[in-house]
């Protein structure tokens, strides 16, 4: 593979994730917020969750972000009486050769689609444990990696819809994000009927990246810098989490990692060779909300997540300018996902 130098990469990045997010935005029409958190999830070797009411473009994203991007594309329709087998592949015995043969399942792509992944049953939605965390499926003692790049992009439900399960909370930590499309406003709405009245704009999408570009890209996105400070301030946050009253389950420590990660893709995105206390901020909610489990108490006071994030921000000092280790602050980033990232003290 060619060699750059880090600046040349973190170039080349910019402008071909500008390329993918003008590809998906052609698709999802007034939510640039959304279309810049999946392109982060994807730089930053992530997973994403993409959770809301049925009929608001869940799906479609999904599909947009794949079909921009020249790789190996697999949907799998997660339904009742979906088996794990039908995810991860099953040992077939062949007569002829008188031997077992590996039949690779639908994850055996580099990204995958799941489709109302909540509709399955727990048993099933345990098969993407391992290859979400260590990117292989292992069948009868037998280990298979899975292609690079690799990513899960995962649509559901709200729970109390009908007919769905709750992820489990091993499952829900594997998500580096999860985001909630909402509905359009009227101007998108209006755009969307003209867009998509005749036929589908996904029918005529073209890639405009090649799989070979997104690994290089994860590889620029990895020479970022972190300050000691942003590292400290990050693990503040998630810490925070652990003790807050409202809650009776707090982030883990894979939580901070993709809290990091994220991070440092979000300032690549932007240009930038170091991450910014800005940059946490702004993912906090998208990163740690869905791993948090609020307390009985907390659910009869009607408080989410989100809103435990969000307090959480305003509580936890941030690194001031002359300890972070950078230059001046540029203009906060917007808040990923439509959620407030909380007042900022720099």
């Amino acid at each position: 593979m060619t060699t750059y130098d880090e600046r040349a990469s973190l170039s080349d990045l910019t402008t071909t994730a500008e390329r993918i997010r003008r590809s998906v935005e052609g698709v999802i029409e007034g939510k640039p917020e959304v279309v810049r958190l999946s392109l982060t999830v994807l730089m930053a070797e992530g997973h994403l969750l993409i959770e809301d009411v049925p009929g608001v473009g869940k799906t479609m994203l999904a599909k947009a972000l794949a079909r921009s991007i020249d790789c190996s594309v697999r949907r799998i329709q997660f339904t009742p009486d979906l088996l794990p087998s039908d995810i991860t592949g099953v040992s077939v015995y062949d007569q002829q050769r008188r031997d077992f043969e590996f039949k690779p399942g639908a994850i055996f792509a580099q990204i995958v689609i799941g489709d109302e992944i909540n509709r399955a049953s727990p048993k099933t939605q345990s098969a993407l444990l391992e290859s979400m965390e260590e990117r292989q499926v292992t069948i009868d003692g037998q280990t298979y990696q899975l292609p690079s790049p690799f990513m899960v992009v995962a649509t559901q439900n709200p729970v109390e819809m009908e007919g769905t399960y709750p992820l489990p909370e091993a499952q829900r930590d594997r998500f580096m994000a999860r985001v909630s499309i909402g509905y359009p406003s009227p101007e998108a709405e209006l755009q969307m009927l003209d867009v998509h009245g005749g036929a589908s704009p996904l029918d005529d999408l073209q890639p405009v990246a090649h799989a070979h570009e997104i690994i290089k890209l994860v590889e620029a996105v990895r020479t970022v810098h972190v300050a000691d400070s942003v590292r400290r301030y990050a693990v503040d946050l998630v810490a925070a989490t652990r003790r807050h009253p409202d809650l009776r389950l707090g982030a883990s420590p894979r939580a901070t990692l993709h809290l990091l990660r994220a991070a440092k893709a979000a300032a690549a995105l932007e240009g930038r060779e170091f991450a910014l206390p800005d940059d946490v901020q702004a993912l906090a909610v998208a990163v740690l909300a869905h791993r948090l489990l609020p307390t009985a108490q907390a659910q009869l006071n009607r408080r989410t997540a989100e809103q435990v994030v969000a307090d959480i921000l305003q509580r936890t000092p941030v690194p001031t300018a002359e300890h972070r280790g950078a230059p001046p602050m540029p203009p906060a980033p917007p808040a990923y996902g439509g959620q407030p990232p909380g007042s900022r003290r720099l």
